[in-house]
Formats: C-alpha cells, structure tokens, sequence
C-alpha cells in the first residue's frame, strides 16, 4: 500500500518496505499549454553527496550527460525531452546495497533546460510528482505530488534520499529555485 506524502515528510523505507534493496524513482509532471514559442525539456538530475554535503567526484552527478555514478548503485533512464503521456517521465533505478558507502544523501533535482531563453518556469508545469517503489513488483512504495505554485521557479529540488542509523529514508522536499542546472553543480561541487 503507497503512502501519500506531503511537503516536509519524511518516511523510513526500511519500515515502510522492509528488504527493498532496489528502489525505483519515479518523477513527472505536465506542461500547460503556454505561448512562450517553444517546447518544455525538463530534466531530473540526481546529486550523491557524502557527508560534507559535497559530490566526492564529478561522476556522482547523474543526469542526462552522465546516465550511471561510479560505484554503478544509480542509474539515470534517459532524459525525456517532452514529458508527454502519463505516468513517470524520467526515471532512477537505485541499488540501495551498492551505494558507495562515502555517500550519504542522494538530492534528486528537476530543473527547465534554457528555462530563461524560452522564458519558462514551473508556474507552467502542473501535475509534478515524486515517488518511490519497488521495480521488481512495481509495487509503490511513497509518493509525494508538489501541488505548490512554483510561479517563478525554474527549478525545484523533489525530495531527498538520505542515511540515518543505517536505514535509507525519504524526505519530500518540494522547494523551488530561480535558477538553472549549474546553480547546483557549484552549489554541491
């Protein structure tokens, strides 16, 4: 049974799906109709940070340019270019159990590529989500919908996979930027 979750939560996979060991990671969202002459391309970007709140190496930046981390426990589906259809439109596969051990926090990242050029923002986009679940039963695990009005925005942090005690746990995060995909490079690099 998924559980619904809303802005600043926070669940324990280990108690709500005790022995996941793969998660899937699931984000979506739809785009208004609007009038800016050009087509939406979002991108969700995965940040592994250690416990400095660093990228140890430029590889633990999975995105569209860099489909798997190094210790190979992440790996990025491919980059939707229009988000069209229902259901998730970029997907994580994560090995909970290969995570490299110097990897504390996993921040999972949306943002509008060229979002100022074609004078874009998530006021445009509805619908966002992010959730959780099992890719061997595909059994939903979390999810948590954004039904903030982002108006401004070109960017918005889902959520967060993070280490406590040992357990994985997931924290619905839901907080936009006015800023674009390199703002969080230098922010985490």
């Amino acid at each position: 049974m998924s559980i619904n979750i809303g802005k600043g939560e926070r669940i324990n996979l280990a108690k709500e799906a005790p022995g996941l060991q793969k998660a899937g990671i699931g984000l979506g969202w739809d785009v208004n109709s609007t009038d800016t002459g050009a087509a939406f391309d979002l991108d969700a970007s995965v940040f592994m940070l250690g416990s400095n709140g660093k990228i140890p190496q430029d590889e633990y930046f999975v995105f569209y340019n860099n489909l798997v981390s190094p210790d190979r426990a992440v790996k990025h589906l491919g980059d939707s270019r229009t988000g069209a259809g229902s259901g998730d439109d970029e997907t994580i596969e994560i090995d909970l159990n290969a995570i490299d051990p110097a990897i504390a926090e996993l921040i999972f990242v949306v943002t509008i590529h060229e979002a100022d050029e074609r004078r874009q923002n998530f006021g445009q986009v509805r619908n966002s989500f992010i959730r959780i679940y099992d890719p061997e039963t595909s059994t939903e695990v979390a999810k948590y919908d954004l039904e903030e009005d982002f108006s401004r925005e070109t960017a918005v942090e889902f959520g967060r996979l993070y280490k406590k005690n040992g357990e994985w746990r997931f924290h619905a995060v839901g907080q936009g930027y006015n800023a674009g995909l390199q703002s969080f490079v230098d922010k985490y690099l």
